[in-house]
């Protein structure tokens, strides 16, 4: 009886236990699909051949990286590294290629080596330095950063054309990376689940000591992991590099945790013993999904970074569930993994790609049959939002818009040039009547720009210039001159003679490169002063204020700072303290509003004024303009003029 009793409870609880565990098992699926859906009932554009193209080449560089992470993770450790790494094996390919004259296939060689070298050196420290991972790959990633900013002396290298290629696309609509991202997450599947090294990385995650007394080699299998992850990062960096046409030594920042996000939402366990690459690669779209489609919405590009980071929580969140209900998800042919488990993953996709396209399919003939008027869509891409500048760029082209009463979609690359390929890209595919550009760097906005080209999208840079594309128009102020007014103004204050420091910009970006370059040539006229040290600040206010304090240590008696923005100069005024405006004078670049306070409380003797709000509304009325097929000049100089404390009251911003 009580046997009877028990199998008729198992019975009535089996249906919904059945799909409680599919759910958890494949909640990642799931979550794709309704994202999906969701994205195409809400955006038109979003189910168009080029957005879904779009969409897996935004994903392939994070995908490729997650990959490799899945290696780490799956053996319970944690790799930071790979961003970094990315970034330094694209430098040295570029590097060796270009400036070294190292044939282009040993170039490609090295750069593998350079990632397959990062990977070992985190596998020593973790597994013959008893480091914890977290720490070794945390020091991996300042190091290779550093190591490929040194390498291209904070300036972005030009990618060898034969390499540039991974980024195009093949027979003129399929994309390359999308190829390169397939084949990498079929290794990915084939290492986990055929090889020897792929069940150790089970038997080390689920349970190293055990896995070491039962006679596997810990120490050296944990080499073989974190070199694995180093070779994805190396491919990564170079499939990133290629689409960008330079190796950027900023590029991937933050890429790590896209990574480690994606291996978590695809259902593998950060405890370790759990992972797979299909998960990982769902893991991957999801985020693209939600960055392409929030794009398409002109959701806030604040809120997108609020939504992704909800997303990463409850991804977790459901990993802790899925744990305490025993869902083990495994890949293919791993330990626990059989071939009926296979047909049964392989008929749940298939069943999931059937009921997606079906409602997909209906959600577009519901598009297509809707044709109401609309007001003319414009995309605005800004460099950074972290940045009172750029935050003026904004306030003055989304007041034109108000006034012309067009529909403007902002977004904030956040300083990082892959990402604001993408957010080009995604505005290319939803169909707007113009772009507008204020690029991270002039030579990796290039590709996406061209891709606007092809599709009759007329683009307007504004404040920095787009190489190797077309632009209907450049509305911008003259960097290098504001760099020369700038040297001008803070020697003659000085009489020509005395001892001054300058805050860089962020290593790599033009802004920086023009206005020190101009202002090193305006100081040729003033043999007198002498420059004792340069450091960057990365145009932040409170690294501003520590650099500053650190160079007071070694130079307690200079005469001038000359900052390549006025947020670095407020932070250089607060380190000097009582100094500043007396005894030190400080010279700025913008003309933003903190910064015209400073110059009017005599603190800041000048700033280099630009007027950003006029460069925002009249790259607007441009891009309205162009967008109707009206002529327009193709370059708009907005004059730049030094403001000092006596003509401050006269400069309206």
């Amino acid at each position: 009886m009580a046997t009877d009793t028990l199998k008729s409870t198992g019975g009535k609880s089996s249906a919904s236990g059945g799909l409680r565990r599919l759910l958890l098992d494949n909640g990642a699926l799931t979550a794709l699909i309704v994202l999906v859906i969701a994205m195409s009932a809400l955006s038109g554009d979003f189910l168009t051949a080029d957005n879904l193209l779009n969409i897996g080449v935004q994903a392939a560089v994070v995908a490729i990286l997650a990959f490799g992470v899945t290696f780490v993770i799956v053996s319970a450790g944690i790799d930071l590294s790979v961003g970094s790494v990315a970034a330094l094996s694209a430098t040295v390919l570029a590097w060796s290629a270009t400036s070294a004259g190292v044939p282009v296939v040993l170039a490609v060689l090295l750069a593998i080596a350079t990632g397959i070298a990062c990977g070992l050196v985190n596998g020593i420290l973790v597994s013959y330095g008893r480091l914890p991972s977290f720490i070794a790959t945390l020091a991996m990633l300042s190091v290779a950063r550093g190591l490929s900013l040194v390498i291209s002396q904070g300036s972005p290298i030009p990618f060898p054309d034969s390499v540039s290629h991974l980024g195009d696309t093949l027979g003129g609509w399929l994309p390359v990376p999308v190829l390169v991202m397939i084949v990498m997450g079929l290794i990915t599947a084939f290492v986990l689940g055929r090889t020897y090294i792929g069940r150790s990385m089970y038997a080390i995650g689920g349970n190293e000591e055990a896995a070491r007394l039962s006679g596997l080699r810990v120490k050296r299998q944990k080499l073989a992991i974190y070199a694995l992850s180093g070779l994805f990062a190396a491919a990564a960096g170079i499939v990133l590099a290629a689409r960008l046409s330079s190796a950027q030594p900023q590029a991937a920042q933050g890429y790590e945790l896209d990574a480690i996000a994606a291996v978590v939402i695809g259902g593998a366990s950060l405890a370790g013993g759990t992972g797979k690459a299909s998960g990982t690669l769902i893991g991957a779209l999801i985020l693209a999904v939600l960055r392409n489609g929030l794009n398409l919405l002109s959701v806030s590009a604040f809120w997108q970074q609020v939504v992704i980071g909800v997303v990463i929580a409850l991804a977790v969140l459901l990993d802790t569930l899925r744990r305490k209900a025993g869902a083990t998800p495994t890949a293919s042919g791993a330990p626990g993994g059989g071939g009926g488990d296979r047909k049964k993953q392989a008929a749940t996709y298939l069943l999931a790609a059937v009921v997606a396209a079906a409602i997909v399919g209906a959600l577009s003939f519901l598009h297509n049959g809707s044709s109401e008027a609309k007001a003319q869509k414009v995309g605005l891409s800004v460099s950074t939002l972290n940045n009172p500048f750029f935050v003026q760029i904004r306030e003055g082209a989304q007041a034109e818009a108000r006034k012309q009463g067009l529909d403007l979609t902002v977004t904030d690359a956040q300083n990082d040039a892959s990402q604001q390929a993408n957010q080009l890209q995604n505005f290319t595919s939803g169909g707007l009547d113009a772009i507008i550009v204020n690029p991270v760097d002039s030579d990796a906005a290039g590709p996406a720009v061209r891709s606007a080209n092809k599709s009759d999208i007329p683009v307007i840079a504004v404040d920095r210039g787009v190489n190797k594309a077309e632009t209907s128009a450049l509305v911008a102020s003259d960097n290098v001159a504001g760099g020369r007014q700038g040297a001008e103004a803070l020697a003659e204050k000085l009489g020509g003679e005395g001892t001054i420091v300058i805050l860089q910009g962020q290593a790599g970006t033009s802004a920086s490169r023009e206005r020190g370059s101009g202002f090193a040539e305006g100081l040729k006229e003033y043999p007198g002063i002498k420059v004792v040290a340069k450091q960057p600040a990365d145009f932040d206010r409170t690294k501003g204020l520590d650099v500053m304090t650190n160079l007071l240590q070694a130079h307690p008696d200079i005469d001038g700072v000359f900052a390549e923005n006025d947020e670095m100069a407020l932070g250089a005024i607060k380190a000097l303290g009582s100094k500043a405006g007396k005894s030190v004078q400080v010279v700025g670049f913008d003309g933003t509003p903190d910064g015209l306070k400073a110059v009017e409380q005599g603190t800041l003797y000048a700033s280099v004024a630009q007027q950003p709000r006029e460069l925002g509304r009249i790259a607007v009325d441009n891009a309205l303009r162009a967008a109707e097929g009206k002529k327009i000049d193709e370059t708009v100089m907005v004059p730049v003029k030094v403001v000092t404390k006596e003509n401050v009251a006269e400069f309206s911003g």
